[in-house]
């Protein structure tokens, strides 16, 4: 999967930005280099859309050998791509009221439009009750707003980084994003959701506040930062949704 949104939009943590980017003459590319990129390399299952003028979204199918579920899925301004599976989707469809032939990104997109509109539970439970391996991205263009959230098993990799022009680029391809990103990449930290309005939590720990750590390839070289649980600081509440409060109070 490869998605792409002007900063505005994306509002990523700063730290995603290498210090060292400024002396750094490492070409990075544009979005559009980036998405000709992907495609190319994935000729015969891929395709791209651009919902708005904000952003980029590229998807690949999967090989029917592989382990790894990918699913793109669109609905009313909302888009979602999803890799993995979860192991209770019978019951979360349920929980959501959505039909047997339901999938995976379509709940997604169920359970964020929930939190959006309803905020009945905190985002932290919402990702927590996914029991899978996940990673998915979700883009709302009505708000407009970017969801993205990785599961805690580590069995998925994500990456997201800053492209030439200063845009988030997020993409399970560790190569797309190096091209796209040189040094100012950094890898999506598992066991997490990032909102656009409301920054980057732990949904297993999110009490916790979340901790940039400068981090050095086995090259020597700066790239971006990791994005650490801090166990010693703490919020004092947990951040809800609802027609009293909206994503923005989602704070650290």
């Amino acid at each position: 999967m490869l998605a792409i949104f002007e900063e505005a939009v994306a509002n990523p943590p700063a730290e995603l930005r290498s210090p060292a980017a400024v002396a750094d003459k490492t070409p990075k590319q544009l979005p559009e280099e980036t998405l000709r990129e992907f495609l190319s390399s994935n000729p015969t299952n891929s395709f791209a859309v651009k919902p708005s003028n904000s952003a980029f979204l590229a998807y690949a199918t999967t090989s029917p050998l592989s382990f790894t579920q990918s699913l793109f899925c669109g609905y009313d301004d909302m888009y979602c791509m999803f890799m993995g599976s979860l192991n209770n989707l019978s019951g979360q469809m349920k929980q959501y009221g959505l039909a047997k032939n339901a999938n995976e990104a379509m709940l997604v997109i169920e359970a964020y439009r929930t939190l959006r509109d309803r905020g009945p539970y905190p985002v932290d439970q919402v990702i927590r009750d996914f029991d899978g391996t996940f990673a998915f991205v979700l883009y709302d263009t009505k708000s407009p707003t970017v969801f993205i959230a990785l599961g805690a098993d580590g069995a998925l990799k994500l990456y997201w980084g800053i492209g030439g022009d200063g845009s988030v680029v997020i993409s399970d391809d560790k190569q797309v994003i190096k091209s796209a990103c040189a040094n100012s990449y950094a890898p999506f930290p598992p066991g997490c959701v990032f909102h656009s309005e409301g920054g980057l939590m732990s949904f297993e720990h999110p009490m916790n506040k979340m901790r940039a750590m400068p981090r050095v390839d086995s090259e020597g070289v700066m790239r971006g930062a990791d994005f650490k649980v801090d166990m010693y600081a703490r919020m004092n509440s947990i951040p809800r949704v609802g027609s009293e409060a909206n994503w923005a109070d989602w704070t650290h």
